[in-house]
C-alpha cells in the first residue's frame, strides 16, 4: 500500500459485523472529520483530471455529495446529484440497478448533463459495483461520455471495479480493503 493509501486508511473507520453479521463496514465519516486526510483524498481523486476539459462531477447520494461536490470546487465543474427514485424535485430520468438482495431505482434530472458531455462519476466505495453500474447507465442514457469512475475505497474481491471495466469505464480508487 502506498503512503497516501495508508494514511487514507487510517482516516478510514472499520465496524464489524455492520450491517449484519460477517460484513466489515468501512465507514469514511471519520476521514471526513479529519481535515487533512479529507484534503488529501479530494486532492488525489481531482490531481488526474486539472487541466482537462471534465463538463461535471456526477456524485452518487449521500457520501458522493460531499466528496463530489468538493471535487466539482476544485475543478471548476457543474455538481449533478444522483438520488433515489423520488428525492428530486424537477422532471427526472430514471434507471434501476441491483442491489444484493433485490432491485433499486436511481434518478437525475433530465437537464442534468446534455449529450457529449464529459462527467466523472463519485462515490465513497465501490463493492459489487451495482449502484455504480446504473449510475454509467444513467449517465450514458443521457449521452454524457464518463471520463472515469472515482472512489476512496475499493473492495475488489467483490468485483465491482471489474463491472465497470467491462462496461468501459476508467476506475480510480484510492486504498484497497480486502474481504467485505
Amino acid at each position: 500500500m502506498t503512503t497516501i493509501a495508508s494514511e487514507l486508511a487510517a482516516a478510514i473507520r472499520s465496524i464489524n459485523d455492520y450491517p449484519k453479521p460477517g460484513i466489515v463496514f468501512r465507514d469514511i465519516t471519520t476521514l471526513l472529520g479529519n481535515p487533512r486526510a479529507f484534503r488529501r483524498a479530494v486532492d488525489e481523486l481531482v490531481q488526474p483530471y486539472a487541466g482537462t476539459k471534465v463538463d461535471k462531477i456526477a456524485g452518487i447520494e449521500a457520501r458522493g455529495f460531499i466528496l463530489g461536490g468538493a471535487m466539482a470546487h476544485q475543478l471548476s465543474t457543474g455538481f449533478v446529484p444522483i438520488r433515489k427514485k423520488g428525492k428530486l424535485p424537477h422532471t427526472t430520468v430514471r434507471v434501476a440497478y441491483s442491489l444484493e438482495y433485490g432491485v433499486d431505482e436511481m434518478e437525475m434530472h433530465v437537464d442534468a448533463v446534455q449529450p457529449g458531455e464529459k462527467v466523472i462519476l463519485v462515490d465513497d466505495l465501490i463493492a459489487t459495483g451495482g449502484t455504480a453500474e446504473g449510475a454509467v447507465k444513467l449517465l450514458r442514457q443521457m449521452g454524457a461520455e464518463i471520463v472515469s469512475a472515482c472512489f476512496v475505497i475499493d473492495l475488489p474481491d467483490l468485483g465491482g471495479r471489474k463491472k465497470l471495466e467491462d462496461l468501459g469505464v476508467e476506475v480510480r480508487t484510492l486504498v484497497e480493503f480486502a474481504g467485505h
